[in-house]
C-alpha cells in the first residue's frame, strides 16, 4: 500500500533535480580551477606566491561541495533517511549564494524544515 500523498512529496523529487543541476554547474569552475592552478601556472611577474595556493584551494572547495551536493540530490531521489539532514544543512550553506544558492536554499529550508515535513519524509523513506 503506498503512503498517502502528503505536502512534500512532489517537492522532494524537484528539489534532488534543483540539487543535481545546481552541484553540476558547481562542479565545472572547480574542475578548470583545478585543471588550471593545480599544475605550476606561471602568474605574471609580481604576483604573491600564496596565489596559487588559494586558486587551488578555491577549485578543491568547489569540487566537494558540488560532490556534497549531487550526493544531496541523489539521496532525495533516492529518498533515503538521511538525505533530509544533509539537505537542510546544504540548504544553510547555500544561502549567501546569490542567486541559485539562495533560491535553493530557500526552496530548501521551505519544504524539508517544518515539523510535519520530517514525519512525512520520513514515511516516504521506509516506502521506498
Amino acid at each position: 500500500m503506498a503512503p498517502a500523498q502528503g505536502r512534500i512529496a512532489g517537492h522532494v523529487r524537484m528539489l534532488g533535480i534543483l540539487w543535481l543541476g545546481l552541484s553540476a554547474f558547481r562542479l565545472i569552475p572547480g574542475l578548470v580551477m583545478l585543471a588550471i592552478f593545480n599544475h605550476r601556472f606561471d602568474f605574471p611577474p609580481g604576483v604573491p606566491d600564496f596565489v596559487h595556493g588559494l586558486l587551488s584551494g578555491m577549485g578543491w572547495l568547489f569540487v566537494v561541495g558540488a560532490a556534497v551536493g549531487l550526493l544531496t540530490g541523489w539521496g532525495l531521489l533516492q529518498r533515503e533517511p538521511w538525505a533530509r539532514t544533509l539537505a537542510l544543512i546544504m540548504g544553510v550553506i547555500s544561502l549567501p549564494e546569490m542567486p541559485f544558492g539562495t533560491a535553493l536554499g530557500i526552496y530548501t529550508l521551505w519544504v524539508l524544515l517544518p515539523a510535519k515535513s520530517e514525519q512525512e519524509y520520513r514515511d516516504a523513506s521506509r516506502a521506498a
